[in-house]
């Protein structure tokens, strides 16, 4: 099967709206990490500041992340954080007035946070063995998206 890529989706015609979207997603983490969290307990720093930075600048980069997103220029970026257990949720609102939609940003924001998370407190999952056989990041969706007509 030959392959090519044709290049950016041309979105000249199309007219400027709001856009918003919403993605989430979890980091499944053992009681250490969430009490280590929790208590500010972390080598490397606080998760949640560290993390919501990482996902703001990922929604910021995606169009270099991600090859056919368009830049778009983003009014707002919201990250909020809730446990669920030991599962560490994070969810981020994108908004944006422009030609085309904004869920690429969203998502893309969950996951750099969710990673740097994870990254952040991988002494506290790892096993015996070096391993992380309870640790996974999992559940990343778009919750809503949004089009002004």
């Amino acid at each position: 099967m030959k392959k090519s890529i044709q290049g950016v989706v041309d979105i000249g015609a199309k007219a400027i709206v709001h856009r918003k979207a919403v993605a989430t997603g979890l980091v499944h983490l053992s009681i250490d990490s969430k009490n280590a969290i929790e208590n500010d307990e972390v080598k490397k720093g606080n998760v949640l500041e560290a993390s919501t930075i990482a996902a703001i600048q990922a929604v910021k980069e995606t169009p270099r992340i991600i090859p056919h997103c368009h830049p778009i220029p983003l009014e707002g970026c919201k990250v909020s954080w809730d446990w669920e257990d030991c599962a560490l949720r994070c969810t981020v609102e994108v908004s944006a007035h422009y030609k085309t939609g904004i869920e690429m940003e969203a998502l893309t924001g969950v996951a750099a946070g969710l990673l740097c998370a994870l990254d952040m407190v991988k002494s506290f999952e790892k096993d015996s063995e070096g391993q992380y056989p309870e640790t996974k990041i999992s559940d990343i969706v778009i919750l809503e998206k949004h089009k002004a007509e």
